[in-house]
């Protein structure tokens, strides 16, 4: 399964040509609707990120990025879930309990970036155990044209 790579601090540098794209994670508890529009669904751990196009490495502003997240019983739900916007230079901020292990596998937090003229990618946050801060940065490639 395909995992988002941690960010380096701040975005890409002007000069920089090409981001390598996020790999797509074909798994995830999506198509139960879009979560709600929040930032918090609990305390615990907060994941800062930045959305980039794989085109020039710019920022994609008032992308969609929705978080799905299980509860202690391995379970999603819509308590579990949120979506937040980028702002103009691309950063977003989530903060929730951190995720649970269940059935085996390590805590997760599945991630869907929706924006315009880019393909929509699907992936997975895995934070290291006990921390409480994570950062990500997630690169889409641009919708053919």
């Amino acid at each position: 399964a395909a995992l988002a790579a941690p960010a380096a601090a701040g975005v890409a540098a002007p000069h920089a040509i090409r981001c390598s794209p996020t790999p797509q994670d074909a798994f995830g508890p999506f198509g139960r609707g879009i979560p709600p529009v929040r930032s918090k669904i609990g305390t615990g751990h907060v994941l800062t990120g930045v959305v980039l196009t794989s085109l020039d490495c710019r920022p994609i502003r008032r992308a969609q990025v929705q978080f799905w997240q299980a509860n202690r019983s391995g379970q999603y739900t819509r308590a579990g879930s949120a979506t937040v916007l980028t702002d103009r230079f691309g950063r977003f901020r989530f903060e929730g309990p951190f995720p649970p292990s269940y059935e085996g596998r390590p805590g997760h937090i599945h991630i869907r970036v929706v924006a315009k003229d880019h393909v929509t990618l699907l992936a997975r946050y895995e934070p290291p155990r006990g921390e409480r801060r994570g950062t990500i940065r997630l690169v889409l490639v641009p919708q053919d044209v």
